[in-house]
């Protein structure tokens, strides 16, 4: 069996992560078995930089091979942002509902009532041999005022996927 660490703080991504290999031959440990980690500094300029960075940065520190993932929202009204800001919108430790909020008031800002939108991911996987393996995918969707949903997290209540009468928060 082989031991992956899963590069995240973020309590929803871990149970996203353990759902997606569950059943396979792999023990999956969260970042915080590890106590008190130093943060990767997220110096990149995209989604893919950023991953590469924090696979290979917990990888080093843990001596295990390590899955980040870097992803956000791009927003097109807003000139896609918040992008690789999504998780700090509103600041460092913004909650879920500040940075809801100033998406929303941003996009208020625009005249616009609702956007093009889309949520973004590369995950990168940096196996103990030095390897490096990336996989980017995207859902295209749309931003709205009305919040749907009372499943995700993040931005979830706020986009609706391709045909704007579903919520990401699975309404």
């Amino acid at each position: 069996m082989k031991t992956i660490i899963i590069a995240t703080k973020n309590k929803g991504k871990i149970k996203e992560m353990e759902a997606a290999f569950d059943g396979l031959p792999i023990i999956v440990r969260a970042l915080s078995e590890f106590g008190e980690l130093p943060s990767a500094v997220e110096s990149g300029q995209t989604f893919a930089e950023n991953a590469r960075i924090k696979a290979a940065f917990y990888a080093r520190l843990t001596g295990l091979a390590c899955l980040a993932d870097d992803s956000g929202l791009e927003v097109d009204v807003l000139g896609k942002r918040p992008g690789i800001y999504s998780a700090r919108f509103a600041g460092t430790h913004a909650s879920d509902a500040e940075n809801n909020n100033k998406l929303l008031n941003e996009m208020k800002k625009t005249g616009s009532s609702s956007s093009p939108a889309r949520y973004k991911c590369v995950l990168a996987f940096f196996d103990v041999n030095g390897e490096i393996l990336q996989s980017e995918g995207k859902c295209e969707g749309i931003i709205k005022f009305q919040p749907r949903g009372d499943n995700g997290f993040g931005y979830d209540p706020y986009f609706y996927v391709c045909d704007g009468k579903r919520g990401m928060a699975k309404s």
